[in-house]
């Protein structure tokens, strides 16, 4: 294997690379490690620029998917990723969703064609650390989900073995997260959310990976900032205001999915075993 460290995130969509690994990119490239992000789908189930959703019958879901690239792009250079690849499929929309039945959309794809895609990146590539999603795909979105499977089918066709990990907030973290949004809209007399029911935290005693970003999480917010189509001013994170994303986005989280140095415990480094 190459001496270089490489660093590689395999992503649904436009925007998630900044949401889940905004912090480890930029704070990674400081550290003269190499790193690439392959976006699986072109983003076309988002808003479109007047805010329209795609069920809408004047939603056009190239015009979309021609903006998100720019966005991305953008947030591309603010967290210097040294490679991008776009694997072309066509966004599959949340569960049950149309979408989902689009022969051309990711969700169609069969596994083995997809991973083959990935397969040829990380051959190229050979990273000694690999990133996706759980089986559940963080959060159950199909295209998250197959992100999870084609990462997991090509890095099974390697002839070595990466570290992989999938990201995660633990659950202490998640509960407080929703109490903290629920006070600031009761403070300002806003609408509180009800609770989805829906649990996306990681029993703590799972997380293998909390990785301090509060040295670049500045350019974790500009890169979320950069994706303006879909992640407005009204959401969570921009509501915030940099200087409070700042004090309070400080850490990113990871579950060890492969473990091929045996490494025990909670790490500081997503390269822990290999420097």
């Amino acid at each position: 294997m190459t001496d270089q460290l490489t660093f590689v995130a395999v992503h649904a969509h436009p925007d998630d690379e900044a949401s889940s690994t905004g912090g480890v990119f930029p704070l990674l490239a400081r550290q003269g490690v190499r790193t690439v992000l392959v976006t699986c789908t072109n983003g076309e189930c988002g808003d479109d620029p007047t805010g329209k959703k795609p069920e809408h019958d004047d939603h056009d879901g190239d015009a979309v998917a021609a903006l998100r690239r720019v966005e991305l792009d953008a947030a591309v250079r603010i967290l210097n990723i040294d490679r991008l690849v776009m694997l072309g499929y066509r966004d599959s929309g949340m569960d049950g969703w149309p979408q989902n039945s689009d022969p051309r959309s990711f969700w169609q794809a069969p596994v083995e064609e997809a991973a083959a895609k990935l397969l040829a990146v990380l051959r190229e590539e050979r990273p000694q650390v690999i990133m996706t999603y759980n089986d559940f795909g963080f959060y159950g979105h199909p295209d998250h989900i197959q992100a999870h499977r084609i990462t997991m089918a090509a890095v099974a066709a390697l002839d070595y073995e990466p570290t992989v990990y999938f990201n995660a907030i633990p659950k202490a973290v998640f509960a407080e997260f929703r109490a903290r949004r629920r006070e600031a809209a009761i403070a300002k007399g806003e609408e509180v959310e009800e609770d989805d029911g829906v649990d996306f935290g990681t029993p703590d005693d799972q997380i293998a990976a909390a990785i301090d970003i509060s040295e670049v999480n500045g350019l974790k917010f500009d890169a979320l900032s950069a994706h303006a189509s879909q992640i407005t001013e009204e959401s969570h994170w921009m509501r915030m205001g940099r200087d409070g994303f700042m004090n309070t986005m400080r850490t990113e989280w990871f579950v060890r999915a492969t473990n091929p140095h045996g490494l025990d415990g909670v790490v500081t480094d997503l390269f822990a075993g290999y420097r």
